[in-house]
């Protein structure tokens, strides 16, 4: 059987080459465009693996779902990639880390991203 992932981003043009990029590799894949559609996916069709951006709604909304993600039962422990362009779009001089409290994902991609660099993210998050 297929391994799930969902897309969670508002940028549709990210999200069809993402899903077509999945898709072609043989995996099941659904999208939301917000944080809190994205949340009710996760905890409806229970992903193998969640990609997720940080600027939709707000400048930050990503970092709140990636916390409430890890505090429902449902997905718990569900690999988290998130592939951001924050760091460019706020001109921040730093970058981000995953951590288990503040930013609870197992990797973070800064877009634009290598379709064979989010392959290789996609495939070591799955096992």
């Amino acid at each position: 059987m297929a391994k799930k992932i969902l897309v969670i981003d508002d940028d549709p043009d990210f999200v069809e080459s993402v899903v077509n990029l999945l898709e072609a590799k043989g995996y099941q894949v659904a999208s939301a465009a917000n944080g809190k559609d994205g949340v009710a996916k996760a905890t409806a069709d229970k992903p193998n693996l969640i990609l997720l951006d940080v600027m939709m709604n707000t400048k930050d909304e990503g970092f709140n779902v990636a916390r409430q993600l890890q505090e429902l039962p449902e997905v718990k422990g569900t690999p988290v990639i998130m592939v951001t362009g924050v760091r460019k779009e706020m001109n921040l001089p730093f970058g981000f880390e995953p951590d288990e409290t503040w930013l609870p994902v197992k990797q973070i991609l800064e877009k634009p991203v290598k379709p064979e660099m989010l392959m290789k993210a996609v495939t070591d998050a799955l096992g």
